[in-house]
Order: structure tokens, then C-alpha cells, then sequence
């Protein structure tokens, strides 16, 4: 299959080099020159523009920031392929691409280097692939084909409503890069802080060394979700200001922190055994919905898994 990259960063770099080494034919472009010099360099065909890149695609990744999507979708005004994407909110998007064979898309993979110097085949081994499934809006054949698609890659691919997975999102992944970034401005107003920083303000502020850019662009596009997150998590910490005004501060911290103690050391849940999967849009967003991934796909024929602690629910 024939595949186009737009946007060759860490992400769309490494998605170019994965699908090369996965057997496909593919095609890159990016607005940056020197970045275009460099996948060149590296082995791969690189295109000059947006329109050039997907002519005679039969997919199109676009993996290019939020701000830039208008842009890039404008010159996809002759493709009539598949279009997918990797950005980090999805409703947004889906808005964008109304009207266009289009299926969201978000890997959960990264890391704190950026650029396609960066980039590797490997990134998305193991990795949650969200694969938005609109009920009313999402071609099942097209949802099948890059859950193929993803799943050769290694990856896990999990589907939900693009709704569902800005909720998500927010919570484990863009008000935790706010919070890890109002921790590291500590260091800015107190050296001795810095000196004294060990384990838990390392791994609480990994993710603040991010590119600001990319933070303010995912945190923004998804702004609802974020104050919404923000708001209850605030809330959470008030909580915990007022017990340490109580008679007994550490008695009502600890019941504070147990649920979040335990939370944590059971993630991540053991997947549970493979289990044959309907395609059928609801049985899928109920997939999903409990923490399971497609791990296989042949035709119609799906394999699926779930957390192991989902099967004890009461």
C-alpha cells in the first residue's frame, strides 16, 4: 500500500520509517527544508509539496501540529484517499475533516527529543493507538483498514469517540504536563530547590522539558476538557489544604492518598487473554471503553484483549 507522510517530525518520522520497514510503499513531506534534506538523506522519498506527496496515496497521515491542520487539509483538496492523523486532541479535528473519508487517530508513544533526527521504527512497539469511532460518522471498512494498518506496527489499537478520548487525554496526559511545568518553575525562584530536587521531582517534571510550543498547542486545542480537568483536580489539592488544617493532618491525608497509593501500583493491569472481537461499531466502543486494544486484524476478523482486572469487576 501506498502511504503519505505530511509532517516529519519525532512522530511522522518515526510512522515513515515504521511503515518502510513494515513493507509499504511511502512518501513523506514537510514544510522545513532541512528536514526534507535530512528523510532524504536517510533513504526516503521525499516530496516537495503537500499535493505532490499524497498524489496517488491511498492514505494520508498528517502529522503536522494543530495550528497548522487548516493549512495542510487545503492542499488536500484533490486527494479523495484515506485520510488519518496523529494529533493529540481529536475533536477539533474530526470538525476539520467533516465531509472527507477521515479517521482520527492519536498514538500514545513519544519521547523528550523532538525532530525526525529523533525519529525511530520501533517508537510505536507495544504503544496505545487510538482510532476514533464516531457512531454515525465513521466508516467501518476504513477503521478496519488502518487498525490493520497499526497493529502490523505493533501497536494497540484502541477504539473511541473522539469525545471520549479528549476526556482521557486531559487527564493523563495534558493537565499533567501543566502540573509538571508549574513544579519546574520552582527552580527559577529557588536555587537551593534545585539542589535539593532528587526522584519525585525528576519524575514529576519529565515531561515539562517538552517544547513549550507543542504543550500550548495540545493543551489549548483541547481546552475544554483541560479547565474541566483542571477544575476537579484543583479542587482535589483545596482537599487536601484543608485537611492540613485538621486536629489529625495526617490521619486525613493518608485516607486522602490510599485510593491514589493503590491506583497507581496496580497500572498498569496485566491484559487479559485474547478474545475474538465483533467488527461492530458498539461492540468495539464498548471495547474500548473498558480499557481493551485490538491487537490483530484479518478482514473481518478481529482479536482483542482487556484488562485483566476488568474480568473481576462486580
Amino acid at each position: 500500500m501506498r502511504i503519505t507522510v505530511i509532517g516529519l517530525g519525532l512522530i511522522g518520522g518515526s510512522l515513515l520509517r515504521a511503515l518502510a520497514k513494515a513493507g509499504h510503499e511511502v512518501v513523506g513531506f514537510d514544510a522545513d527544508p532541512a528536514t526534507r534534506e535530512l528523510a532524504g538523506e536517510s533513504g526516503f522519498r521525499v516530496a516537495g509539496s503537500v499535493r505532490e506527496a499524497v498524489a496517488g496515496s491511498a492514505v494520508a497521515a498528517l502529522a503536522v501540529p494543530l495550528p497548522i491542520l487548516p493549512e495542510v487539509v487545503a492542499d488536500l483538496d484533490g486527494f479523495d484517499g484515506l485520510v488519518t492523523d496523529v494529533t493529540s486532541v481529536k475533536g477539533p479535528v474530526r470538525d476539520l475533516l467533516a465531509g472527507r473519508r477521515f479517521v482520527g487517530g492519536h498514538p500514545m508513544a513519544g519521547k523528550e527529543t523532538s525532530g525526525f533526527a529523533a525519529s525511530e521504527a520501533g517508537l510505536f512497539e507495544g504503544c496505545a493507538w487510538v482510532l476514533c469511532l464516531e457512531p454515525h460518522g465513521t466508516d467501518l471498512g476504513d477503521w478496519l483498514l488502518l487498525a490493520g494498518l497499526f497493529t502490523g506496527l505493533g501497536a494497540r489499537v484502541v477504539p473511541v469517540t473522539a469525545a471520549e478520548h479528549d476526556t482521557a487525554v486531559a487527564q493523563i496526559s495534558h493537565v499533567p504536563h501543566l502540573f509538571a511545568a508549574v513544579l519546574a518553575r520552582q527552580l527559577l525562584a529557588n536555587p537551593l530547590a534545585g539542589t535539593l530536587a532528587a526522584g519525585s521531582f525528576r519524575d514529576g517534571t519529565r515531561v515539562a522539558a517538552t517544547r513549550p510550543e507543542l504543550i500550548a498547542a495540545m493543551c489549548g486545542g483541547n481546552g475544554s476538557a483541560v479547565r474541566s480537568e483542571l477544575h476537579r483536580l484543583i479542587g482535589e489539592l483545596r482537599q487536601l489544604e484543608a485537611d492540613l488544617e485538621l486536629p489529625d493532618p495526617i490521619g486525613a491525608i493518608t485516607d486522602h492518598l490510599r485510593p491514589a497509593s493503590e491506583a497507581r501500583r496496580a497500572w498498569p493491569a496485566a491484559p487479559g487473554r485474547p478474545e475474538p472481537v465483533a467488527a461492530d461499531v458498539q461492540a468495539l466502543l464498548a471495547l474500548g471503553r473498558s480499557g481493551g486494544w485490538v491487537t490483530a486484524v484479518n478482514g473481518t476478523e478481529l482479536v482483542g484483549k482487556r484488562p485483566e482486572t476488568d474480568r473481576f469487576s462486580p
